[in-house]
């Protein structure tokens, strides 16, 4: 490649973007879906078909109507009172008989206004259905463009989020989508709607039907005020004899009746108040559990905005385009930067002597860090145990999650002492005796010694061993029984 070595190399580690568009539907394609799928666009569709054949239907009653109808019959009938001999019966059956046919014409005269004002709501009838099922599916489109440009824009945001590596507390990860949860919201908003055009048509009838019974109220309070003048009048008139008995009796049955009637209406319209606050109030009650329902689904939502919890490092993303994610499946890592710790894994050897607040130091770019053990798991698995350790001092800079470092765990005070190295040699002397070469190295003699504590890689030699000698620790089987051994 030929490119100027003075200058700089600038990398870009932007992914592609342009595979995901040829990989999912287009707007075309979902509204062809959902425009025959989704439950809202088929109920308009319903609706706008109902309306359709209601306006056939009563744009047929215009027509005039032709009928036809023939049949036959016969009977037969007997004198039960007559000495002469009735005709027999399938005389009778014949001589009986007769035929018609009649053909009916019928034309929409004298109710033809009311057919025709059928016709007319019925027609506006189908142009509403019309109209709200051009709306409704004006609005499913909209919603569906919104829907690929938010899943664009989130294309990009995540193609980005795969670069970047430090992140804020609020900053969104990853956005995750769920069609039936947008479908779940639009059922969910169209019968919020639904019933508040109920309510608000319930609340219209039960303001009618409150003025009615006002109405009646009136009506009954000049009937009442007109029985109690008319009573009067003819108990005056009955007083003084002037009237006969029946007429001042039926003015004060009159009277009563109207009295009684009046009281029932009373107790009917106070009860039916009762009746229209307590259906009020459930529906209200209904209306704002809905509206929290929907609420809480759009929470779920927001929800599948997946956002970062801690200020960090983006440490590990496993998610791609179109990956269907199941609740529980982990997709990403964020490194906690504001302190690390170390773990361990220590040969089970060592479990009894490792406890928390031991020392341990390792070295790094030429520079000791200091730790100390936090925590001991006691669960041993492969022959080690896990140990966590902390920093007790400084931290390495530029330090990163799964990298390897050697340390050096204090387990006592640090002693001198003599050691040797692991070998073979343990299995034939259990650590007893030994062969310790002499000064010249041509010889190794047998000898005593005492082994005391060991690690994987060294024995402690307690006794039988001065510092500077030199022992030969691999396999003795085949010359154990030898004092001498002579080295060429």
């Amino acid at each position: 490649m030929n490119f100027p070595s003075e200058m700089e190399l600038d990398v870009d580690t932007m992914l592609l973007d342009k595979s995901y568009a040829t990989m999912l539907e287009s707007v075309e394609e979902i509204y062809d879906y959902a425009s025959d799928n989704n439950p809202t666009a088929l109920q308009a569709q319903l609706q706008l078909k109902s309306s359709k054949m209601k306006y056939l239907m009563a744009k047929g009653r215009m027509l005039p109507s032709i009928s036809f109808s023939a049949g036959v019959s016969t009977n037969y009938y007997e004198n039960l009172k007559g000495e002469q001999a009735p005709a027999a019966f399938g005389s009778q059956f014949k001589n009986n008989r007769g035929e018609y046919i009649s053909f009916n014409l019928s034309f929409p005269l004298f109710n033809g206004l009311d057919r025709l004002t059928n016709l007319r709501k019925a027609r506006n009838n189908m142009r509403i259905a019309q109209e709200q099922q051009t709306e409704v599916l004006r609005q499913l489109q909209t919603a569906i463009e919104q829907a690929i440009l938010d899943r664009e824009g989130y294309a990009k945001e995540t193609i980005q989020m795969e670069k970047k590596a430090q992140v804020k507390k609020g900053d969104v990860i990853i956005r995750l989508s769920n069609s039936s949860l947008d479908l779940q919201i639009l059922d969910a908003e169209a019968q919020l709607a639904e019933k508040q055009n109920f309510l608000r048509n319930t609340q219209v009838a039960m303001e009618q039907d409150k003025l009615n019974n006002q109405l009646e109220k009136a009506q009954l309070d000049v009937d009442i005020a007109r029985s109690r003048r008319a009573y009067s009048q003819q108990k005056k008139l009955y007083d003084e004899n002037l009237i006969a008995k029946e007429d001042y009796l039926k003015a004060k049955e009159d009277y009563e009746l109207a009295t009684k009637k009046y009281d029932l209406v009373v107790e009917r319209l106070r009860q039916d108040s009762i009746s229209r606050t307590i259906q009020m109030d459930e529906m209200e009650t209904s209306l704002a559990n809905m509206r929290r329902n929907i609420q809480l689904v759009h929470e779920r939502k927001e929800h599948l905005n997946v956002r970062s919890q801690i200020d960090g490092e983006l440490g590990l993303l496993d998610v791609v385009l179109g990956q269907n994610v199941s609740a529980g499946l982990k997709i990403g890592q964020i490194n906690d930067l504001s302190d690390y710790k170390v773990e361990a894994m220590i040969d089970e050897h060592y479990i009894d002597r490792v406890k928390p607040g031991l020392d341990a130091d390792f070295d790094r770019q030429g520079t000791s860090f200091a730790l100390a053990v936090r925590k001991v798991y006691p669960e041993v698995r492969d022959g080690k145990f896990r140990t966590d350790l902390v920093f007790t001092g400084e931290r390495p800079d530029n330090i990163r999650s799964g990298q390897t470092y050697y340390i050096n765990l204090e387990l006592g005070q640090p002693t001198e002492s003599i050691i040797i190295p692991r070998g073979t040699f343990f299995q034939s002397t259990g650590g007893s005796w030994i062969f310790v070469l002499d000064k010249d190295g041509k010889k190794a003699y047998r000898r005593k010694i005492k082994i005391g504590r060991q690690n994987p890689q060294y024995y402690e030699v307690t006794e039988g061993l001065e510092a500077g000698e030199k022992v030969i620790v691999s396999s003795y089987e085949s010359y154990k029984d030898n004092e001498v051994l002579v080295l060429e």
